[in-house]
C-alpha cells in the first residue's frame, strides 16, 4: 500500500500566526482595535513581543500600537512628539494610557543602561522621556533647546 505524503505544515509561532492574521485582513493601518483582536487572537503573547513583531511587518502603527520608539535618538524624539500629540488629543484616560507608554519605555531605557555601550545614550534617553512626563506641553520647546544645545 502506497503512502501519501503529509501535506506541509504551515509555519508555527506567534510569528507565523500574525502573518495570517494580517494576509486575511489586509490592515492599511494597525490601530487599537486590531490590537485588542490580535492580543486575544495571539494569546499568550506580551504586549513588548506583539509591539516588535507589528514594528517588524513594516505596516503603519498607530501612535499607541507603535509604542515609544529608542532606536535612535531621531526616533525617540518622533515617538515622543507623536505621543505628546495623542496626550494633547485625549481624554483623561487616554492621557494616562500615553503616559503608562512613556513610562514603560524610561524604564527600559533604565535598564538598557547597564550595557556600558550603551549607557551614555541611554542616560540621554531617560532624561528626554523623564522631561516629557514632567510636563509633556513643554516638550516641544525643551527638545528644539536641547538639540541646538
Amino acid at each position: 500500500m502506497e503512502r501519501k505524503p503529509n501535506p506541509p505544515r504551515s509555519p508555527r509561532g506567534k510569528r507565523a500566526e500574525l502573518a495570517r492574521w494580517i494576509e486575511g485582513r489586509c490592515p492599511v493601518e494597525i490601530g487599537e482595535s486590531d490590537w485588542a483582536e490580535l492580543r486575544n487572537d495571539l494569546s499568550p503573547i506580551s504586549t513588548g513581543y506583539l509591539r516588535k513583531l507589528l514594528r517588524e511587518t513594516g505596516l503603519p502603527l498607530s501612535p499607541l500600537i507603535e509604542g515609544v520608539r529608542q532606536d535612535t535618538l531621531d526616533t525617540l524624539e518622533e515617538s515622543l512628539v507623536k505621543m505628546l500629540d495623542e496626550y494633547e488629543r485625549g481624554d483623561r484616560e487616554r492621557q494616562t494610557a500615553v503616559r503608562r507608554l512613556v513610562i514603560e519605555a524610561k524604564d527600559h531605557a533604565k535598564w538598557a543602561m547597564k550595557s556600558p555601550e550603551k549607557r551614555a545614550e541611554k542616560e540621554e534617553m531617560v532624561l528626554w522621556m523623564l522631561t516629557w512626563l514632567e510636563n509633556p506641553p513643554l516638550f516641544r520647546q525643551w527638545i528644539r533647546l536641547r538639540r541646538n544645545a
